[in-house]
């Protein structure tokens, strides 16, 4: 599995790109904007967009679901049915996939937004904004900010303390690193 990152300049977000290396299927996470990079490592990889995996919709982690919908057409992942209407394929609570014959494990963790998904592919593990190298996402209600401290407590910080998170804005980390140095 390789993993390349993409920065989306607009809402200065990260959209990531996960390759199986066997068989050249690629995900997308967190499309905020697609740009001739993205594009242009797609096709002259000769890479096959199988899926778009969606942390939680807001404008830059989708904004450039639109664009990839027109060059291409993967499944949609969301636990919002609004990120591509009858084209979702919406989740819900926690579960597995099996994407681009990769294993992809899904936990819902709502707090920051109530569709917030988080996705473990190996030991990798890519946020959202649930949580960045330094702070936990940001919340609307004392009451949201309970339920995502919960979800991370319960459902994040029980997993091994060697994956690497891969936050929707941000450097990467590691879980280790998150739960030892994270303003709480």
């Amino acid at each position: 599995m390789k993993v390349y990152f993409h920065l989306n300049l607009g809402g200065f977000s990260n959209c990531y790109m996960v390759e199986n290396e066997q068989t050249k299927e690629t995900l997308i996470i967190d499309p905020g904007k697609i740009t001739n990079d993205i594009i242009a490592q797609i096709e002259n990889e000769h890479l096959n967009l199988v899926a778009v995996l969606i942390t939680h919709n807001h404008g830059s982690h989708v904004g450039g679901l639109k664009t990839l919908r027109k060059i291409y057409n993967p499944k949609i992942i969301a636990a919002d049915w609004e990120v591509a209407k009858n084209d979702t394929q919406v989740i819900s609570g926690d579960g597995e996939l099996k994407l681009a014959k990769m294993n992809v494990k899904y936990i819902s963790v709502p707090g920051h937004t109530s569709d917030s998904v988080v996705y473990l592919i190996g030991n990798i593990m890519f946020v959202g904004d649930v949580l960045s190298a330094g702070n936990i996402g940001t919340t609307n209600s004392r009451y949201s900010e309970f339920i995502l401290r919960s979800n991370i407590e319960e459902k994040i910080y029980s997993q091994q303390e060697s994956i690497i998170v891969m936050p929707g804005h941000g450097p990467p980390s590691t879980l280790g690193a998150i739960k030892e140095f994270n303003q709480q």
